[in-house]
């Protein structure tokens, strides 16, 4: 008949040896670089207690079945005294793990070490003494100690979390039945009572790994912990349940060995083709439910929306370091500029107590996240480098948009800055040429009168005196228009000194339109010119007339400025080539100002020759002129 609790032992030892060799292994593989041991004390001691207890029971399981050698009572001994060691090393992690661990906690572990000890060396007595090991005295003394450890980490540790007590509470409880059971010596239990009695050394051990270790050996053991958990629960129920029921059945017909064979192997195949199914069940379970680690796919587009809305480098890394820290529990997260160096750095640096996560930038200056501190101890695994090299890529392709954003918005700036000091010089030039050819006239007009009239030479040049004074004074690229009927009738006197009763004026600008502000001396050239090709080549002379008007349309205002005389009606080639000194210098100080929005024509005929100005009024000609 098939005995369940025997059953179930043998298979909690087979595992426990399993889950205790691989944590040992990962102990001595992950050891802290820089340090002459490099093993962490708590991880090393229940890795090593845990494997000479299920050692020694599965040792005492086999000779007891094949009753041909003796059990040793030193094993018994050995195997008991590491047993009860283990709750020592759970209060241990409590203490250590504690955020307002104090001098309690610690006399608590001292007191935990002790007990332990004591229990161990009664069952070195009671082998001394009477040859039978373990000593019942040392169970219950382990029995009664769990649960007064219990009771005073309850005390002392009130204010930890309940997730954290309701770990190693559960642990101290398990071992205090266990202890017990084991004091009676009672072979004939249920398989329940059994599996609870002589596999507590597994409880403890997951309570000192999620306590102080959970993110440091928990994320990469309990995965293949619980995996081979699975594995095991599910072959031992095939076996229960499917492979004793199809043999005793196979037992009752015909025996053939072939169809037993088969349906052995056939729970084999099956047992094999469920471990991945029940690693993934493992792994969700571990990040989930027990580490509750961060989806990391919605992590990185939760960072990809947050760098996204940022439109400064330095904003975008602070939203990436605070999202970073939540996700990872680092103790703190910052970035820090690096120099332009040739030497390739790695993504992603681990080292003993920061994480370095370097930001891969089309060019320099770099960047680079530390983090401080993970908690527990913990270590990247791949799937959170991977994740780390993505959030890098990301802040990395953000910056260097934001880099050619900010370098094309900046030398759009310089060639706009560039153009108007262009546009300024040209302006410049242009009336640094008309003012010497209006005083070149001028001067030419008064050595006339100093000739023929000095009287009249003193009036124009005190005439003349004003004019200077009233152009020096215009020192801006607009002036008002009142201000340029003012010039043009001061140097329309000086003409009229000179050309006497052969020269007429005519000046109809209204005071309404005076106020707007038009190009420095863009009228001046045209009245010059109407004398110089109108009224001089006239022998008979000949009327200058200036007017403005405005004429409102229903989307736009255009300001109509006419300079006209009744001379000869030529008009002058220069401006039709643009190489004249006054008329070319106007159209060039047009469309630099106004682009196609204005408009400078001439017509002649017989009766005489008109020019004509078409300004846009609005905002860009009221801005420009200011």
């Amino acid at each position: 008949m098939l005995n369940t609790a025997l059953l179930i032992n043998l298979l909690g030892f087979s595992v426990g040896i399993a889950l205790y060799g691989l944590l040992l292994v990962m102990v001595v593989r992950h050891r802290r670089a820089g340090e002459r041991a490099g093993f962490d004390f708590l991880l090393l001691v229940t890795a090593t207690l845990g494997l000479i207890w299920n050692l020694g029971e599965f040792a005492v399981f086999i000779l007891k079945d094949f009753g041909t050698v003796p059990v040793s009572p030193w094993l018994l001994a050995l195997s008991y005294s590491a047993l009860g060691f283990l709750p020592s090393v759970v209060v241990h992690s409590t203490w250590k793990s504690a955020d307002d661990a104090s001098y309690r906690l610690r006399l608590l572990t001292i007191s935990a070490y002790a007990l332990s000890s004591f229990a161990a060396l009664l069952n070195l007595i009671s082998v001394i003494t009477s040859g039978e090991a373990p000593s019942r005295a040392s169970l219950r003394i382990l029995t009664v100690g769990a649960l007064v450890m219990l009771v005073v980490l309850l005390v002392l540790a009130f204010r930890q979390a309940l997730e954290k007590k309701a770990v190693w509470v559960a642990a101290l409880l398990v071992f205090a039945v266990s202890a017990l059971h084991l004091s009676s010596h009672n072979d004939q239990s249920s398989w329940v009572v059994e599996l609870v009695a002589h596999q507590s050394s597994l409880p403890l051990a997951l309570a000192i790994l999620l306590q102080d270790y959970r993110f440091a050996f928990a994320d990469l053991f309990l995965k293949r912990a619980l995996s081979l958990m699975l594995l095991a629960l599910l072959a031992f129920a095939l076996y229960v349940w499917a492979a004793v029921p199809l043999l005793a059945w196979h037992e009752t017909h015909d025996r053939n060995d072939v169809q037993a064979a088969v349906i052995v192997l056939g729970l084999w195949i099956a047992t094999a083709l469920a471990y991945p199914k029940l690693h993934d069940f493992a792994e969700w379970l571990v990040d989930s439910v027990i580490l509750r680690r961060t989806d990391f796919e919605m992590l990185k587009l939760e960072i990809s929306a947050a760098v996204e809305k940022e439109d400064d480098p330095k904003d975008m890394l602070d939203a990436v370091c605070r999202r970073l820290k939540a996700a990872l529990g680092s103790e703190s997260a910052e970035w820090r500029k690096i120099d332009d160096s040739d030497e390739i750095l790695p993504a992603v640096r681990l080292e003993p107590r920061r994480t370095t996560v370097f930001i891969p930038t089309v060019e320099g200056p770099f960047f680079e996240i530390d983090l401080w501190n993970l908690a527990g101890g913990r270590n990247l695994l791949s799937d959170e480098i991977q994740m780390l090299e993505a959030v890098a890529l990301l802040a990395a392709r953000r910056i260097d948009s934001l880099r050619v954003t900010n370098e094309r918005f900046e030398l759009e700036l310089r060639e706009q800055e560039f153009s108007k000091l262009a546009a300024e010089a040209q302006l410049s030039a242009l009336r640094a040429r008309i003012n010497p050819h209006f005083l070149f006239n001028a001067l030419t007009t008064i050595g006339h009168l100093i000739q023929t009239a000095p009287e009249k030479a003193f009036d124009t040049l005190m005439g003349l005196t004003k004019l200077l004074r009233g152009v020096l004074r215009s020192t801006g690229e607009f002036s008002t228009l009142a201000e340029e009927v003012k010039l043009i009738e001061n140097y329309l006197e000086i003409e009229k000194a000179r050309f006497e009763e052969r020269l007429s004026v005519r000046i109809d600008v209204p005071d309404k339109l005076g106020t707007f502000r038009i190009p420095s001396l863009v009228l001046q050239p045209l009245v010059e010119n109407a004398i110089k090709h109108g009224i001089s080549e006239n022998k008979s002379g000949g009327e200058v007339s200036v007017s403005a008007k405005l004429e409102t349309g229903e989307e736009s205002r255009v300001l109509v400025l006419e300079v006209a005389d009744t001379g000869s009606g030529r008009v002058p080639s220069g401006f039709e080539r643009a190489q004249g000194v006054g008329l070319g210098s106007i159209r060039q100080r047009l469309e630099a100002h106004y682009g196609a929005a204005a408009e400078f024509k001439i017509r002649g005929d017989l009766s005489g020759t008109v020019a004509t100005i078409l300004l846009p009024i609005g905002t860009q000609t009221q801005a420009t002129a200011k």
